[in-house]
């Protein structure tokens, strides 16, 4: 959600802001916006709407010259998408300019009091606070004013910073929001994250939070917030630029559908190893702590909270533990019961959602463990959790989210089959049945693949509906859930997700003749259930896409039209069962002319409230 890029070098600074920024319109933008130190002044170049006008304005940057700058994406939060609200905001004098991600809490007061002191405001932000701030405490020391200003602020932020009377450094600062130092060769960036900057450095920083940077072109130095000199590790980014690449594909959504087969292998089988499975020595699930958790919590938001559903079901049935399953906004504001004996699973693909850190945050004040599941190497989750289960799912860029959510699962199987072995709460023959399924569950994932065509054909013949309703039962239900999100997010289609045994609790109420249902059924254990709801639907003159398993010959012959995923156990039929309801979900975007990695309104990476 925002995103910042900023240079410090000896090239054109705008060129590169701009591609910056490219890398970074999947995390969801409304404005977009440059400030550039020309050797005289700081220059200015914003607007509402997409890059590519902001790009049009600069005349692909050769109407703004210099080699210091900071670039920004914009969601709007406080005041409407316009060009006065785009960033960066500069100060009245325009000495300082200011980009900033995150939520000033405090801003009213501040402005009230700037306002009262005579400053005038031109947009209707939180951020401009900060730039008119910086004037007002301004001493000459841009780091001591930057400092200043900080302990003011109350709220979430990752700042970037250019003063046109230090014009040879950029300052940058964060609290609860995602910024990375990227340090090359005579050359220096700050980003919200390394897609903006990893064709220019692998070698990155990850400020923390109370960390301040004061960088050069040819120096990075870090303070607290008592100017101490704080010694930073530099990490090298072990993935290519190609990685975040389309590579041919119409999509970014598409390539991540198809990529995830590798996720699900790159995340299984460093775990997997002569039949057993082997979690990394910091993940600490010994007998003895496994025996101590009297309940276990699981929070995420969107599509993690959808994983958590599912996990939801797995734990219960292999540790025999209670497990509550929670939004994170939910949990942080509903005094959940938590204690010393609770294992809280906090699920994040970025590792910086605002709402799950606030929800791990809480579970850590009231003693729980935190166990975070997350795609992001140092992201503020996994620092601020006590064990950290890694997937490797690579940068995803579209903000429907799919090969992450697979490696989710994933990370859910290994962990659950884990414990239960440990626990002794499974035999030896299940366990050993576990493994071998998960061994072959990529291969089955590509056999679903497989059905690409298929599906693009069916979704031909319904991409105008106005409406869809997905149903199912145990894990199938959770599966609905996420299929009915991907559906909605993408393609604007109303799309809603129902147990299916609570049709009769006035859901069949909204079924009229032709009305598109959904049904995953491939739990055996409740096969004849969901055959009996399909039926019910049927009758009030609904069409039925089944999503079923090759075995399950009888309940395809009751459906209009179905597809089949390969035999698994059932615990892992959620890997399987998703891959067509996504596809379904692409297609359909795409028929309708949907901007399919970019949906309206969306933010891959939540970092404010």
């Amino acid at each position: 959600m925002c995103g910042i890029v900023g240079y410090i070098g000896d090239e054109e600074a705008v060129e590169l802001l701009l591609n910056g920024l490219e890398k970074l319109e999947y995390r969801g933008y409304d404005s977009a916006g440059v400030a550039i130190y020309d050797g005289k002044e700081l220059k200015v170049s914003k607007t509402k709407g997409r890059l590519k006008a902001l790009r049009h304005m600069l005349g692909n940057g050769e109407k703004m010259n210099g080699t210091v700058g900071i670039g920004h994406t914009r969601w709007a939060t406080h005041g409407k998408p316009s060009d006065e609200n785009s960033h960066p905001h500069t100060s009245a004098s325009r000495k300082f300019a200011v980009v900033h991600n995150g939520i000033i809490g405090n801003y009213l007061s501040i402005k009230e009091l700037l306002t009262n002191l005579g400053k005038e405001f031109s947009s209707e932000t939180d951020t401009e606070v900060i730039a008119q701030l910086l004037e007002h405490y301004d001493n000459g020391n841009t780091l001591e004013t930057v400092i200043r200003v900080l302990k003011d602020l109350e709220g979430s932020y990752a700042i970037g910073i250019i003063n046109k009377d230090n014009p040879h450094e950029i300052v940058a600062a964060r609290k609860d929001n995602p910024l990375i130092v990227g340090v090359g060769k005579d050359e220096n960036f700050i980003a919200s994250d390394v897609n903006a900057i990893v064709s220019r450095t692998k070698d990155i920083m990850r400020l923390e939070d109370g960390e301040i940077a004061v960088i050069k072109s040819n120096k990075v130095v870090v303070y607290d917030m008592d100017k101490n000199i704080i010694k930073k590790n530099i990490q090298r980014v072990n993935w290519d630029i190609s990685a975040a690449g389309k590579n041919n594909y119409s999509h970014f959504m598409l390539k991540e559908i198809m990529e995830q087969p590798k996720a699900v292998h790159d995340t299984l089988f460093p775990r997997l190893k002569k039949g057993e499975i082997v979690l990394e020595d910091d993940i600490n699930l010994s007998k003895e702590y496994l025996e101590k958790i009297n309940k276990i919590f699981i929070v995420g938001c969107g599509s993690a909270y959808h994983a958590g559903c599912v996990g939801k079901y797995i734990f219960e049935k292999l540790l025999k533990k209670p497990v509550e399953v929670d939004i994170a906004s939910e949990f942080r504001y509903r005094n959940p019961i938590v204690d010393e004996n609770s294992l809280v699973i906090a699920i994040s693909q970025s590792g910086e959602t605002a709402d799950t850190l606030a929800a791990i945050r809480r579970s850590k004040q009231l003693g729980a463990r935190v166990l975070s599941i997350v795609n992001v190497v140092g992201s503020s989750i996994a620092v601020e959790s006590d064990d950290v289960f890694y997937t490797w799912a690579g940068p995803e860029i579209a903000v429907a989210t799919t090969k992450a959510y697979s490696a989710q699962l994933v990370a859910i199987y290994l962990l659950s089959i884990y414990a239960a072995n440990k626990l002794e709460k499974i035999s030896r023959i299940a366990y050993t049945r576990y493994v071998d399924e998960l061994f072959f569950l990529p291969k089955k994932m590509q056999k679903v693949l497989n059905l690409t065509d298929k599906i693009r054909k069916f979704s031909e013949k319904k991409y105008l509906l106005e409406s869809v309703f997905f149903m199912g039962r145990n894990l199938d239900y959770a599966v609905s859930m996420e299929g009915s999100l991907k559906f909605k997010e993408i393609s604007y289609v109303h799309a809603e997700a129902y147990a299916a045994g609570e049709l009769k609790h006035g859901t069949i109420s909204l079924i009229e003749n032709g009305t598109l249902v959904v049904a995953v059924a491939t739990q055996r254990s409740v096969t004849d259930k969901m055959a009996n709801n399909i039926e019910e639907v049927k009758a009030r003159g609904a069409q039925i896409l089944g999503i079923s398993t090759d075995s399950c010959l009888d309940l395809r012959k009751i459906c209009d039209f179905s597809f089949s995923v390969p035999d698994t156990h059932d615990i892992l039929q959620p890997s399987l069962s998703i891959i067509p309801l996504q596809l379904f979900s692409y297609f359909v975007a795409m028929l309708r002319g949907c901007d399919i990695d970019k949906p309206r309104n969306l933010a891959k990476s939540v970092t404010i409230e």
